[in-house]
């Protein structure tokens, strides 16, 4: 079968033939009909492996942490071998995707071959024409949905999430700060909600699909403020959630100046996490991560 694998040394993308997967106790395989490409995700991960060892190490300090203590623990020698194998082991890419089960392993009963499912998981539910996927990560679809439609599931998992984390009210002013898939599939499922929902996002294009999708959207951090200012009557937003994946510290800022008195902040993309301390005090703010 095909799979699509990227090199973690050089970044470089390949399509491998591999052998299809067996299904293991507890798991089932399934032949993918339509798999997710996320955008903010994989965009990172084929970055980062781009980067030369020193770039690496600059952009994850964490992972130089756990070569640091690894070291201390087996020794160098050891240590470089494990990091070189880890450089020259392809990695697959994807986590969210549709199809077929076409094997199910010992032990399941809750799936058999045929059933059309949605599958999501960090290698499992990768890009390639079978994937092997633990049965608590694949669900049963109706026969009305699509497998394209179905492909979107763990990344709608993501984005309901993160409002559950907020606990919306019908009615509630909430902005989202970040339009890209995750931030449009949020913005829909708070209409949904019954949420009044403002987008805001530095692209045009964008916020030109939050207001197709229905939303009132801005693009720029100054026009945000003041438009925020008016879609709430001066209020503020009952609750903020962030979906941009951005280093910078500056949706967090955002979200503070946006949101009212002791109202509720989400992050669920990846973003600078330094808070401000003064404005998320003053205005008694609730930070919750997702």
């Amino acid at each position: 079968m095909k799979q699509l694998v990227q090199s973690s040394r050089t970044g470089e993308m390949d399509l491998l033939d591999t052998p299809v997967p067996v299904a293991q106790a507890g798991m089932v395989v399934v032949r993918n009909a339509a798999s997710l490409v996320s955008a903010g995700t994989e965009r990172a991960l084929v970055d980062f492996a781009k980067k030369n060892l020193l770039q690496k190490a600059r952009s994850r300090p964490d992972l130089v942490a756990q070569v640091k203590e690894k070291i201390q623990r087996d020794g160098v020698l050891t240590t470089l071998e494990t990091v070189q194998t880890r450089l020259d082991t392809p990695m697959a890419l994807g986590y969210s995707s549709a199809g077929v089960v076409i094997d199910v392993g010992a032990g399941v009963s809750e799936f058999a071959m045929g059933d059309r499912v949605a599958c999501a998981g960090f290698g499992y539910a990768v890009h390639a024409e079978a994937v092997t996927v633990p049965v608590n990560l694949v669900t049963k679809l109706p026969e009305s949905v699509s497998f394209e439609d179905a492909a979107f599931t763990t990344l709608g998992a993501i984005a309901l999430q993160g409002i559950r984390q907020a606990t919306p009210q019908l009615g509630d002013n909430v902005a989202v700060i970040g339009l890209g898939l995750l931030g449009q599939l949020t913005v829909q499922l708070l209409q949904a909600n019954g949420c009044r929902v403002f987008g805001i996002d530095l692209d045009p294009a964008r916020v030109a699909l939050a207001h197709a999708l229905g939303a009132t959207a801005t693009a720029g951090r100054q026009e945000a403020a003041v438009a925020g200012s008016h879609f709430t009557n001066g209020h503020g937003f009952d609750i903020v959630l962030i979906t941009a994946d951005t280093r910078s510290n500056d949706p967090l800022l955002l979200a503070g100046e946006l949101a009212r008195d002791k109202g509720v902040v989400v992050a669920v993309g990846a973003v600078g996490m330094e808070v401000p301390r003064k404005a998320y005090y003053m205005k008694e703010l609730d930070l919750r991560l997702s």
